[in-house]
């Protein structure tokens, strides 16, 4: 199986630097051009299935890719953002005036620090990791999954069983990470890419980071 992991394009919130977490939060007029730019740059790939969270970023960002493919999106709850809580709607600045309690594990990446009426780091990627997995179970060969940069990004920690203390992946806007399955084991082919932003002259690089 190839998977398509695509972060979805840049959000209201995105703009704005609040943290979303399952906030419902859509697209700006930019993350909609970011979204024609991914269908675009994947013209020529032949997809089998679209999966995507339910949330409007990602879903508004699957909708170009599915009208060009001609498939159905195939929506998983699982893929959801991290329930980001309390801090929800924040910008990071509040969070540490308003919580400074929590603010100071949450960024210490502690993977267990649960964040009040929220989930853990750890929760997120167990729950990112049985969603992907779930995808890998089914018949499809060539898949792409639209989430968001903090379920993708826990989710390849977990899967490719990266040590707690250690944090490699950061995902801007509308980016595209392939992820192989080859002789039993995950590979990963290509991380971040954004090629296709850049030809469209939608690349915008303030869209790095998850949430």
């Amino acid at each position: 199986m190839l998977l398509y992991l695509i972060r979805h394009g840049e959000s209201l919130y995105n703009r704005e630097g609040r943290i979303q977490g399952q906030t419902d939060i859509a697209l700006t007029d930019f993350g909609r051009q970011q979204a024609l730019a991914i269908a675009h740059g994947m013209r020529n790939v032949k997809l089998d299935a679209i999966f995507a969270s339910p949330l409007q970023r990602a879903y508004q960002t699957a909708v170009p890719i599915a009208e060009q493919q001609g498939l159905p999106i195939q929506v998983h709850d699982g893929l959801k953002e991290v329930n980001a809580g309390v801090f929800s709607g924040l910008l990071w600045p509040e969070v540490t005036e308003k919580f400074p309690q929590y603010a100071e594990p949450w960024n210490s990446q502690d993977l267990d620090f649960v964040i009040p009426e929220g989930e853990s780091r750890r929760m997120l990627q167990n729950r990112g990791v049985a969603a992907i997995q779930e995808i890998a179970a089914t018949p499809y060969n060539v898949v792409a999954v639209v989430a968001h940069g903090g379920l993708l990004c826990a989710s390849l920690k977990g899967m490719f069983q990266v040590p707690d203390a250690i944090h490699p992946f950061s995902l801007f806007n509308a980016s595209i990470s392939r992820l192989g399955w080859n002789e039993g084991k995950w590979q990963l082919i290509t991380l971040n890419q954004t090629e296709h932003l850049v030809q469209s002259g939608v690349a915008n690089e303030s869209g790095r980071g998850n949430l």
